[in-house]
């Protein structure tokens, strides 16, 4: 049993600035922060489930894949109606040209005028139509896993892109964090200068840090801009960036064991079960081509008239009579000769079979494998995950130390340059570690079927 890491988010990496600079800001004035308030309070606030739902929904790819498996639905529910009996009501109205003594000239006509209105009730009675059904049944399935490999997929598509808003939203408020520093930075080395404690070449090193840090805000910005138009364009029929990720992504979420994982992957795994449904389908084909080596019954009920009156009495050799009335007969059709046809198809069913077989061994090969690596993945990255957010926390301590002691003359600009870098280094290799975390998770969902949640 593998023990879950119960982790905490760094909160020193992910704090604003308790003083921006007007640098930092877009904009100061009262207008421009009651307009971000109003965005703010009206932003959609997405939980991971909300985004999934709405991805299903909205998602192109995985409606196709639901569509699919609901015309295969139909497809079986037409193939079932099929072997059962059929109802119709026939109507037909025969001129023949008469002899001139009141007879007719063709022989399979009874009369000059014949109507015929009559039920019929119509059943074949053979093994294809029994294959046949078992084979658009087996189908039926294959399109159904199908839709959930594509169900699952999504899933992947839509935890990574939430969890990139969700990391690009820290790594956003640590640039923040880092520009305001390197303005405090700055702004120092300037006073210790006038005291005539450092040199100038500290305030060049320290301005050079400030521009860098606030080239690396922007491009934060721009980060997250990108991370939320991808969810969007997932989530959203219509464009909408104007929305919130609400799940935590250092949220404590423990990793099953991998006999739990193996257990759900063999009991419910879509890519497996498609490819069972798919040697069944292949067996049902070479069942419907072997019935070709059989006879067929065809039934037939009618009742209705067949006379040369349009009624239900009539008159016939001056007598009335009533021309309603049944009849019923029975086809017997047995195959004799086709030009070997029949074995031609047998043999392209079995093919077919042989070949369905030796995908189903491969995907039990490959569900075995994949289990293995993505479990592998996943346990990697939550036993290093503990480790980056160590990092964060020494990086952070290492700034504030590297700091005082510059201002105490200690040490050089260097050492605390470096330790800014650090900082920001070790705190964006956290959040990429949380999302790789996450990200494993859902993939070992593919292969489970149960998303790992806090």
């Amino acid at each position: 049993m593998l023990a879950a890491i119960v982790l905490f988010p760094f909160r020193g990496a992910s704090q604003q600035p308790e003083n921006p600079s007007p640098k930092v800001s877009q904009s100061n004035s009262p207008s421009a922060i009651a307009q971000t308030a109003d965005q703010a309070s009206s932003a959609l606030r997405l939980t991971l489930q909300d985004a999934l739902a709405r991805a299903r929904k909205n998602s192109v790819e995985f409606q196709a894949a639901a569509t699919d498996a609901a015309i295969a639905g139909e497809d079986r529910k037409q193939a079932r109606d099929a072997l059962l009996p059929s109802v119709a009501y026939n109507n037909q109205f025969l001129y023949t040209q008469g002899t001139g003594n009141g007879g007719v000239r063709y022989i399979a006509n009874n009369s000059i005028h014949e109507y015929v209105s009559q039920g019929n009730v119509h059943e074949v009675i053979d093994l294809a139509g029994v294959a046949s059904y078992r084979r658009v049944a087996a189908a039926a399935a294959v399109a159904k896993a199908r839709a959930e490999i594509a169900s699952r997929g999504l899933v992947v598509t839509v935890v990574q892109d939430y969890f990139h808003v969700a990391a690009a939203q820290s790594k956003l408020e640590i640039a923040q964090r880092g520009a305001s520093q390197g303005e405090e930075f700055f702004k120092l080395t300037q006073a210790l200068e006038k005291g005539g404690e450092v040199a100038h070449s500290d305030v060049i090193r320290a301005e050079l840090q400030m521009q860098d840090r606030h080239r690396q805000l922007q491009d934060a910005q721009l980060d997250l801009l990108n991370a939320k138009l991808e969810l969007a364009v997932l989530i959203f029929p219509g464009f909408n960036d104007n929305f919130e990720i609400s799940d935590d992504l250092h949220a404590s979420v423990p990793l099953p064991t991998i006999e739990e994982v193996q257990q759900q992957g063999a009991k419910d795994n879509p890519e497996l079960r498609a490819a069972l449904a798919g040697v069944q389908q292949a067996g049902h084909d070479v069942a419907d081509a072997r019935a070709g080596y059989f006879p067929s019954l065809g039934l037939d009920y009618f009742y209705g008239i067949d006379s040369a009156q349009f009624a239900t009495n009539g008159v016939f050799d001056n007598q009335r009579i009533h021309n309603l009335g049944s009849s019923a007969s029975a086809t017997l059709n047995i195959p004799v000769w086709n030009w070997g046809a029949t074995q031609s198809r047998v043999k392209q069913a079995e093919l077919r079979r042989t070949q369905a077989q030796r995908e189903l061994s491969l995907a039990q090969r490959k569900l075995l494998a994949e289990m293995r690596s993505l479990y592998g993945e996943a346990e990697t990255a939550l036993n290093e995950l503990a480790g980056l957010q160590r990092s964060a926390e020494l990086a952070s301590e290492g700034l504030r130390l590297a700091t005082l002691r510059y201002k105490g003359g200690e040490t050089t600009v260097l050492e605390v340059v470096d330790a800014q870098n650090s900082f920001a280094q070790a705190n964006t290799s956290y959040q990429d570690g949380a999302v790789r975390y996450r990200v494993a998770l859902a993939n070992l969902q593919t292969l489970t079927g149960a998303l790992t949640t806090p």
